[in-house]
């Protein structure tokens, strides 16, 4: 909907920036830092039997949120004027900049709130509860609609983007509503105390530390993939967004969702001394991340350009902006199984109390990415910084790959390269026959929205049962036992 009314205009690319950075501060010191950093202590107290003490640690860390990034926040409104043109290009007019400074200070806020919504989350999360924290970045996405709707034409010119960032800031209050009232439910009672002298406190602040520049690495790629798109042209730090916002929808239906439910269960077997179950869940999580989202890049490579068309090219997007969005997202695609695999073996060092070493290999390929970007953005275009990402993030791989490898002993690397060669051929097959029905069917039926459902959506179909029939001729053991998991339920509910 926003792509409708801004294309890739240098007023959205002031909005990009802008929401970067609080979001950048937001991956380092709140959301899902915080909760990396606050699960696996939580979920050691509860194991013990010392609910008491669980609940006053998640407490504190709750009013620590509150003030803490309350005063950011209020530091960084007074002075964004100063801050935010360090991040913007020379192809940035006086007005973009001045844009850029003023929608920072509308959507800065979301810090505290993210802040909160990320220890409410990593509560739910510890008591195995994860239906709100699913549902609610749909809700989140509906706000954002109804206020692109009804706020825009109360703005003139470029000033209408403000209805996107009041929206955004409006969706991100609603979805930490949604979250609070869940925690009386998992049995979870605030209290009061500020004691962050506490030793367990001080553990999860520790942990944090390492656990900020693991996990905020991804974010920290976007910004100056962004910063380097504003030294290309006005309209590159937007269309490298857009094309990092489709790569991500299948980081968020999967690996996510893979690392999100495996993550406490992951901590408990450290809690229990259990290596066995430790090595076994994290190896079964990279190889399903691994069956999910190899095909998921083969596909999106492939038909990027209409996926992207399908997606945004309508109203202020035109032909052009396809083109740059696209060509983002082909190489954004090439990492997308690196990024999930990374997630989840981040997060298994972060379980084993261990997070300097994911910290380290971020600070290393945070890097390599930044001299990549630099040194491809003349050359290639929109594709430089892309790649950047895209080298650092397989470099990230490896690297917690052997590191895990030496600490555990055995990861099953054996197997997870066996599936890995049997899902990539699969993937080749599903590719080739997705495009293959795409291009005879958009030959068909055209460029309007309702046949690129049509030619887009029955490629994809057609690629996905194609691969869904190789996995399981070729015997990927986490593709049959999902099919076997599938089959049991459906029998048991007969």
């Amino acid at each position: 909907m926003a792509s409708n009314y801004f294309g890739t205009s240098g007023p959205f690319s002031a909005f990009t920036l802008a929401f970067q950075i609080p979001n950048l501060v937001r991956s380092l010191v709140a959301d899902a830092a915080l909760s990396a950093a606050f699960v696996p202590v939580f979920v050691d107290l509860l194991s013990q039997g010392k609910k008491r003490e669980a609940f006053r640690l998640a407490s504190t860390l709750g009013l620590l949120i509150f003030f803490s990034l309350g005063i950011l926040t209020g530091l960084f409104i007074l002075t964004a004027g100063v801050i935010m043109p360090l991040f913007i290009g020379s192809s940035f007019t006086p007005s973009l900049v001045d844009l850029t400074v003023g929608l920072s200070q509308v959507l800065f806020p979301i810090l505290v709130l993210l802040g909160l919504n990320g220890l409410v989350v990593g509560i739910l999360n510890s008591k195995d509860h994860f239906t709100i924290p699913a549902i609610a970045p749909v809700v989140w996405n509906l706000v954002i609609i109804a206020a692109l709707i009804w706020l825009r034409p109360q703005f003139d010119g470029s000033n209408q983007i403000y209805a996107y960032a009041i929206g955004v800031l409006v969706a991100t209050a609603i979805q930490l509503g949604m979250a609070l009232p869940m925690l009386g439910r998992v049995g979870f009672h605030f209290e009061f105390s500020f004691n962050w002298r506490d030793p367990h406190v001080v553990q999860v602040l520790r942990l944090m530390i390492p656990v900020t520049v693991g996990l905020g690495v991804i974010n920290v790629d976007l910004l100056i993939n962004s910063a380097v798109g504003s030294l290309i042209s006005q309209a590159a730090p937007r269309a490298i967004d857009a094309a990092f916002r489709i790569y991500m929808l299948p980081q968020g239906i999967f690996s996510v969702a893979v690392a999100t439910v495996l993550f406490p269960a992951l901590g408990r077997a450290v809690a229990q001394r259990d290596t066995e179950g430790l090595r076994s869940l994290s190896a079964r999580g990279v190889r399903t991340i691994v069956l999910l989202l190899v095909p998921a890049a083969a596909l999106t490579m492939v038909l990027a350009t209409p996926i992207v068309r399908l997606v945004y090219q309508r109203g202020a997007f035109g032909s052009a902006s396809t083109d740059l969005v696209a060509t983002a997202l082909v190489w954004f695609s090439v990492s997308l199984p690196f990024a999930g695999a990374n997630l989840l073996l981040t997060r298994t060092f972060f379980a084993m109390r261990d997070a300097w070493v994911p910290t380290t290999l971020a600070m290393a390929n945070l890097a390599v990415n930044a001299i990549l970007s630099f040194a491809l953005y003349k050359p290639l275009g929109i594709a430089g910084p892309v790649i950047g990402t895209v080298v650092a993030s397989m470099g990230m791989t490896v690297g917690q790959l052997w590191i895990l490898r030496r600490r555990l002993g055995h990861i099953e690397l054996g197997v997870l390269i066996n599936s890995t060669a049997r899902v990539t051929a699969g993937s080749a097959g599903a590719a080739a026959l997705a495009w293959v029905v795409w291009s005879w069917l958009d030959g068909l039926v055209g460029e309007a929205l309702v046949g690129q459902l049509v030619s887009v959506g029955l490629g994809l179909t057609a690629g996905i049962g194609l691969y869904g029939l190789a996995v399981l001729l070729l015997r990927v053991p986490e593709a049959l036992f999902i099919r076997d998991r599938g089959l049991g339920s459906f029998r048991a509910r007969r």
